[in-house]
């Protein structure tokens, strides 16, 4: 399998394990910067350029978007699928995970449960928005963000007013979410590959820090989950349409509480405290993902990737004045 690996640089840690991982089993393995390619977007077929020249032929497309470059890292992902490239983890499917709001509306239409959230948009509604999710603390997130940035806790009404007002002066788009007592600071991270959770750590924030993200200090512990906490990550993962993801959830009194979904998640954390080769999980499903592709090549996925992908013919009005096709060099 010739598998093109998208990521900013070839020497992060879940890049570079997950070349080591498909190279292991004989596959071969190129990675790329997104910003690197170039989308043509033209009359006839879809087409992208590496450099000076079209990308080579590729099997199969395994993006690692990052928050800084969302949107153009997403044109490439969904230019690949508009060539017909498979790819683990559509644009589609990404940006709906990477949209915390979005997320979160879809996850509880399928019954799936989240935090309390509001999203207020002017200062007079932030007294009812509070009264909506319990009071003070509570969290303030911005609508995209990854590693706990963007995410904030106040502890009063006035300095969620305050937090609020200025947010929204720099142009942003805020959320405002229950805060979890009984979560103490940890959270649940679970990796899910296909249809199951294959690996989870417990995340304890450090003194002084309710974030329990291990990048900002917080710790790691190996646990076994709970089904019903495994059923609600596969269950949250389906529901964004993506293959590979991690998933973290707050131990609520009621039960799994889904925070949000990372379609790119960080393997450094994960494996070094679970033991497992979750590198290895990934590649291991990209194998059956491709053998199952191959076995039904008419794949019914994402319907609106589907609706994108398909050309429209259109008819021209008289036969004489229609306009020559115009033919791009694809690959």
């Amino acid at each position: 399998m010739r598998l093109l690996i998208l990521s900013r640089s070839a020497t992060l840690y879940s890049t570079s394990r997950l070349v080591l991982a498909a190279r292991a089993r004989g596959h071969e393995v190129t990675v790329a910067d997104p910003l690197d390619f170039h989308v043509v977007v033209s009359r006839g077929r879809p087409s992208m350029f590496h450099g000076a020249g079209p990308v080579p032929p590729v099997d199969l497309v395994l993006p690692r978007i990052g928050a800084s470059i969302t949107n153009y890292g997403l044109a490439v992902v969904r230019q690949f699928d508009m060539m017909g490239v498979p790819v683990l983890n559509t644009a589609i499917a990404i940006a709906r995970s990477r949209d915390k709001l979005r997320a979160l509306q879809l996850l509880t239409k399928r019954d799936i449960d989240v935090p309390a959230t509001v999203c207020a948009r002017t200062p007079d509604s932030i007294e009812l928005a509070l009264s909506l999710i319990g009071g003070a603390p509570a969290i303030v997130k911005l609508q995209q963000g990854t590693q706990g940035i963007g995410t904030m806790i106040a502890d009063t009404p006035q300095a969620v007013s305050s937090l609020l007002e200025t947010l929204w002066a720099m142009g942003q788009d805020i959320i405002l979410q229950e805060y979890i007592v009984e979560s103490k600071g940890r959270d649940l991270r679970a990796i899910v590959v296909g249809k199951r959770v294959v690996a989870c750590m417990r995340r304890q924030a450090r003194a002084g820090e309710f974030r329990s993200n291990l990048h900002r200090g917080g710790l790691g512990v190996r646990v076994r989950l709970e089904p019903r906490y495994a059923q609600a990550a596969v269950a949250a993962v389906k529901v964004m349409g993506l293959e590979v993801a991690g998933v973290d959830m707050l131990e609520a009194k009621s039960g799994p509480k889904i925070l949000e979904i990372n379609s790119s998640p960080g393997l450094e954390g994960i494996e070094k405290t679970s033991g497992v080769d979750v590198a290895g999980a990934i590649i291991d499903h990209a194998e059956r993902f491709m053998a199952k592709r191959a076995k039904r090549r008419a794949s019914k996925g994402d319907i609106a990737i589907e609706h994108e992908r398909r050309p429209r013919r259109m008819r021209s009005s008289t036969s004489a004045g229609s306009a020559p096709r115009l033919r791009t060099k694809g690959t």
